[in-house]
């Protein structure tokens, strides 16, 4: 199983979780070599199988070599996450966000989900199985102060009902799973107190979602007994969405009257 970003928050948790259920995992990383020897670490130690291995998956070229090399050595990519975040997200009005720093969001996001994709599903197709689980986030339905991260997880959302119309005559099975706020060392960078408090408040559950959490939905949805969903985004916010509504001042007139 090939993990893109998979050398810290979700894409960490994540390999850690497919070590325990028994797949040699492939962590990629850009930057942090020692943060990924550590990812790796703690899956041999707890009995799995693992390695690190550098790529910047928005570069073709160095994909294609990674694919290659994973293949010689392996023979086959049963799965592929992609989750690594290409370029953090520019927060702040629409109207006074430059639009080098929107396009650079949507175009980062569609670059590692693209040439990722490209390579691994030519490997997938050959053997007629696989599965793709890009990680997208309930941003793609909000508006407000994110609108290069919403557009960018929208069209990673409809990306991937592309591919997974392609894959699937190819017995590659493709979903998305977006998730509300993960609490991860990424999202504590924003996430102060005040709004941490908000965010917990508006969740059936009064808190945040952990890294682990999203790691378990990960490895099921990529495992063989998710093969009934195809090229579904899977909604798994903590039930932010549901208060919501529940919330929603229409809803609170009629429960009044």
């Amino acid at each position: 199983m090939l993990i893109s970003g998979a050398s810290r928050g979700i894409g960490a948790a994540t390999a850690r979780e497919m070590g325990r259920r028994g797949y040699h995992v492939i962590v990629n990383y850009l930057r942090n070599a020692d943060a990924a020897a550590r990812v790796v670490d703690t899956i041999e130690s707890e009995g799995g199988s693992a390695q690190a291995v550098q790529a910047d998956v928005r570069a073709p070229g160095q994909v294609a070599d990674m694919i290659g090399r994973i293949r010689e050595d392996h023979g086959r990519i049963d799965a592929l996450v992609c989750n690594a975040n290409t370029v953090n997200p520019p927060f702040g009005p629409l109207l006074t966000l430059p639009w080098e720093d929107f396009i650079e969001k949507v175009s980062g996001e569609l670059e590692g989900a693209y040439f990722l994709t490209q390579s691994v599903l030519r490997v997938m197709t050959e053997e007629r199985k696989g599965r793709i689980v890009y990680v997208s986030s309930t941003a793609a339905d909000s508006i407000g102060t994110v609108a290069a991260h919403s557009t960018a997880k929208a069209a990673l959302n409809t990306f991937s009902r592309h591919v997974a119309a392609v894959a699937a005559q190819y017995g590659v099975i493709v979903n998305t799973v977006a998730f509300g706020t993960v609490r991860t060392d990424a999202t504590a960078g924003v996430m102060i107190e005040d709004l941490r408090k908000i965010m917990e408040s508006r969740s059936v559950s009064g808190r945040l979602l952990e890294a682990d959490e999203a790691a378990r939905t990960i490895a099921m949805v990529a495992g063989d007994g998710f093969g009934a969903s195809v090229g579904q985004v899977l909604r798994v916010d903590g039930g932010f969405e549901v208060l919501d509504q529940r919330l929603h001042p229409m809803i609170q007139h009629f429960e009044q009257t």
